[in-house]
């Protein structure tokens, strides 16, 4: 077997990843390995007997077997490929490189031969259509005002939230301002809720719970909201802190509302009684002029409810919070005039009669 290095090269190679890229080709004959493994030799009969592979990729190794080494590139997944050189006559290496002209020259490049790269190239823009408007700058126009803009996100978006809560869980849920905390380490402070009641603290008492370690301190609270229209609600809370204790006492009257019966002279349509444990309230209506004659838990819850005219008595414990639940069960047993008149099927005139 005779070596060469020129151009006109014939090669038995091993492997199939070769490239055909160079100007300066050489046949390529596929051979059967000496020893090929059944998975390798499959692929041969599939394989072309001859294709051009780059000159400039293959080197010589020095080794006992005459053998040169083309280094595969990185997209393939062998390491190298080896090859076997024969000698091959100079016509048919003339050949191959007159059929590899010949297919350069066949590619059409009039396109960029009438291209000047000297030239300038100037941007001629499309002419204006006849009755086209520009459209406004966003400058130009009256500046919108606050009410217009306001208007404009209701329209898209829909109604902002009020700042009117709904009684519930969600009564602390207020507009979306958002307040800037205070510095490291400060709580937030809670703003009350804006939901026309008014708060009004009845009696805070400082509890203790016996537990194996010794004793825990709390504070009760109880509060009655109220918006003086006629509704009116009582609660209790407690916490370790006395301002903790108000507000949960506050959202559990929030609860617990119920409506007070009244009529237009702002007292109680008739008398009613009602009882809580071992507490019990007697209420009765008054003439206008009379005022609220009660005292303690009762005279608050009525206050808050929008009563003026009105006469109570405890006639049981003295619990502030018992005397104020039995209020509330006094004022649940009353019924306005049309309402018994309706249940009855009869007019409010034949009521009296």
């Amino acid at each position: 077997m005779h070596l060469s290095t020129r151009n006109d090269v014939v090669l038995g190679i091993v492997s199939s990843h070769m490239i055909t890229s160079s100007p300066y080709p050489c046949r390529v004959h596929w051979d059967k390995p000496p020893s090929p493994n059944p998975q390798t030799f499959s692929i041969f009969p599939s394989m072309a007997s001859s294709t051009l592979v780059p000159i400039s990729s293959i080197s010589l190794r020095s080794s006992p077997s005459h053998r040169l080494s083309i280094p595969l590139f990185k997209p393939f997944p062998l390491l190298h490929s080896t090859v076997f050189l024969l000698p091959i006559s100079s016509s048919s290496s003339s050949s191959i490189l007159s059929a590899t002209r010949a297919k350069s020259s066949d590619i059409d490049t009039t396109f960029f031969d009438n291209v000047n790269p000297q030239e300038d190239i100037v941007y001629d823009p499309p002419e204006v259509p006849e009755g086209f408007v520009p459209p406004p700058s966003f400058d130009e126009g009256p500046i919108e005002t606050e009410e217009e803009i306001a208007a404009g996100y209701e329209e898209i978006y829909g109604p902002a939230y009020s700042g009117v809560s709904v009684l519930g869980n969600d009564i602390y849920v207020m507009d979306s301002k958002v307040k800037k905390a205070g510095g490291f380490g400060s709580k937030a402070k809670k703003d009350k809720p804006r939901d026309g009641f008014d708060e009004r603290v009845v009696q805070v008492r400082r509890v203790t719970k016996v537990v194996k370690g010794g004793k825990q301190l709390h504070f009760r609270a109880i509060v009655v909201v109220g918006d003086k229209q006629g509704q009116v609600g009582v609660g209790v809370g407690k916490a370790k802190e006395v301002i903790t204790a108000v507000q949960k006492s506050a959202v559990n009257a929030r609860r617990n509302i119920v409506t007070v019966p009244m009529t237009k002279y702002l007292t109680f349509p008739h008398r009613s009684e009602g009882d809580y444990g071992a507490a019990k309230v007697m209420l009765r209506p008054a003439s206008p002029g009379t005022g609220v004659i009660a005292g303690g838990a009762v005279r608050i819850v009525l206050e808050m409810a929008g009563v003026e005219n009105a006469l109570g008595k405890q006639l049981g414990s003295n619990n502030a919070l018992n005397n104020a639940r039995a209020t509330v069960v006094a004022v649940q047993k009353m019924k306005q005039f049309r309402d018994v008149a309706q249940e009855r099927g009869i007019p409010m005139e034949e009521l009296w009669k």
